[in-house]
């Protein structure tokens, strides 16, 4: 029994004695404000926060990723299926926008900086798009967003019930004649033909003006009705 006593008290001293100087190593780590320099680190996930604890970015390979938050619902289902990259959030802690990145062998790469509207997701995007063939777009994406993004993941989940693969084409496609989907109104860049590309796109996201400067050189402007119709074209003789 004496024994045992003995060999509780001598427990309890080693765990003091082991706190205590985890204590003083902790604080002459973190004596000069925290500040400390390192050569390289290796990490899965880093988060920068304010004073007070609010969320700021998140620098994280994909497994770790934040999943989004919106109103300060946290969209857990998409948690592991998001790019690698930075992502950034705003004074109430919502997510707007971020620099992400991808790509492999049987399904292409890109990359994208992205800025999101208030409660809303990407209005301007710098991408890379490229398909496993090696074609791509490169360029500047500028996009309407009409309903806010907790609003629009809610019709999402409601139209994924529906039976039919119709019935969910149809009320996507009612959304969209709403003008409640996103729509891309503006594209700069280079197209996957070679060709420098300006479009100009109505509310639905139909191209309405378009320039190029061909690839072998030969530049055209064409305008086009809603149907995609082209209506006049410069020079006259461009195809």
């Amino acid at each position: 029994m004496q024994k045992i006593e003995k060999e509780l008290r001598f427990l309890k001293i080693y765990t003091l004695v082991a706190t205590g100087v985890c204590a003083v190593l902790f604080g002459l780590l973190f004596r000069n404000g925290g500040a400390r320099t390192f050569e390289e680190i290796n990490v899965e996930r880093i988060n920068v926060i304010e004073k007070d604890g609010r969320l700021r970015m998140v620098l994280a390979n994909k497994v770790r990723q934040h999943p989004g938050i919106i109103d300060g619902v946290t969209y857990e289902e998409r948690r592991g299926q998001r790019p690698p990259g930075l992502m950034f959030f705003n004074e109430r802690g919502d997510e707007l926008g971020g620099l992400v990145f991808d790509g492999n062998d049987g399904m292409g790469q890109g990359g994208s900086l992205t800025f999101d509207k208030f409660r809303g997701d990407q209005t301007i995007q710098i991408v890379h798009e490229e398909r496993p063939d090696g074609t791509y777009f490169s360029g500047i994406k500028m996009n309407d967003q009409n309903m806010p993004l907790n609003e629009l993941i809610a019709r999402q989940k409601d139209i994924a019930k529906l039976e039919t693969q119709e019935a969910q084409d149809a009320a996507w496609q009612s959304l969209r004649d709403q003008g409640l989907l996103m729509a891309e109104r503006v594209r700069i860049g280079k197209d996957r033909e070679k060709s420098a590309l300006i479009q100009l796109k109505d509310a639905q996201g139909k191209v309405r003006i378009e320039v190029k400067v061909e690839a072998d050189g030969h530049p055209r402007m064409e305008f086009l009705d809603e149907k995609g119709k082209v209506t006049h074209r410069l020079p006259p003789t461009a195809k």
